[in-house]
């Protein structure tokens, strides 16, 4: 037993090196001495705790204590303000829905898994310790959590606040396809995703994207560095999380991704990829799939072309160190950042 109990303390001991180790080849910075307050509001246990003998003034309630996001999710998430909706009116959409037997079995699962938020919050906490870091005097998000109905799992809403989809991360195993089998959005490769070790990542897509905006052109060499700057700044707020989360990839594809780099990159060129706008030919290169174009191999995943964004982005920071974050998200010309990061991976 001392044996076991000596390599077990001995391999946490080897591991907690190779974390620092790792830490300090991403040059990540000390933020424990950045003072944030996350706050997280459970909007879906106020909502399925309504009082449904005196609904309208409870819901009256409810809309007074969450003004923004209320606005937001009655409107435009579930549209029970809709006449073209709700035509019966908001009062008993709303009373119909948190009644359901189908929703209010979707409530209590989710409150099985997430009753308590506490390392979520700690993550998030974090998050917003790099993010005031790197965007000194912005405002840090406050956080609230929903349930849709599986039609949305993150958004942005208000001044700077987040939302938080928690039926979009039960796990690989809920049986989303269920809900709907032809919904591509409850595809395998995408469920596998839908779990709690995404959550913060996902979440934070929505502010990511805020500070990136839009893509600058069509070609995909814009949406790869556009794609590449929004995966670069996921890493820079949460640089602890695997690849494979910052990623949304398995970590065979993350390490077929890496032998591959050389490869990936002379295909691009040999096959004239580089400023082709043609979606058909690049769709797959940029955007969710299971795998990629079928001119690469059977192994490439798809959104293999924001993969290496992501490399010629990390290649330009490098090589330009005085370059604020904010800066690279306000510099909306692709060719130059590709002329700058002098970006050749190597065989």
């Amino acid at each position: 037993m001392r044996q076991k109990v000596k390599l077990f303390i001995g391999l946490i001991s080897l591991l907690a090196l190779i974390s620092c180790s790792s830490d300090k080849q991403k040059n990540i910075p000390d933020v424990s001495d950045i003072e944030v307050e996350v706050q997280i509001d459970r909007f879906e246990q106020a909502l399925f705790s309504l009082d449904t003998t005196q609904f309208e003034s409870s819901m009256a309630e409810l809309e007074q204590k969450y003004p923004a996001f209320s606005e937001v999710y009655f409107n435009y998430v579930l549209g029970s303000k809709n006449p073209e909706v709700a035509p019966e009116g908001h009062l008993p959409y709303m009373q119909g829905f948190i009644s359901h037997p189908g929703l209010t079995h979707l409530y209590d699962t989710t409150q099985m898994i997430y009753q308590n938020l506490d390392e979520i919050r700690d993550e998030l906490t974090q998050a917003m310790q790099f993010y005031s870091y790197y965007f000194p005097g912005a405002t840090v998000p406050t956080f609230t959590t929903f349930l849709s109905e599986y039609s949305i799992a993150a958004f942005i809403y208000g001044e700077q606040s987040l939302a938080i989809g928690l039926d979009f991360f039960l796990g690989s195993n809920y049986p989303y396809w269920k809900y709907n089998p032809q919904n591509p959005n409850f595809s395998d490769y995408m469920v596998r995703t839908y779990n709690r070790d995404h959550l913060v990542s996902k979440t934070l897509q929505p502010l990511i994207e805020d500070h990136i905006g839009p893509a600058t052109g069509e070609r995909l060499l814009d949406l790869m560095i556009h794609n590449g700057k929004k995966l670069y700044l996921r890493e820079l707020l949460l640089p602890h999380a695997p690849d494979s989360v910052l990623l949304e990839m398995t970590p065979t594809q993350v390490e077929w991704l890496q032998e591959n780099e050389f490869n990936i990159w002379s295909h691009f060129i040999e096959n004239e990829l580089l400023y082709s706008s043609e979606f058909r030919k690049i769709r797959k290169l940029v955007e969710y799939s299971p795998t990629g174009p079928t001119d690469m191999p059977p192994e490439a995943p798809g959104r293999v072309g924001n993969w290496m964004g992501l490399q010629i982005v990390k290649r330009y920071m490098q090589r330009h160190p005085e370059v604020s974050i904010e800066a690279l998200t306000n510099l909306r010309d692709a060719q130059l950042l590709l002329d700058e990061s002098k970006y050749r991976p190597r065989r």
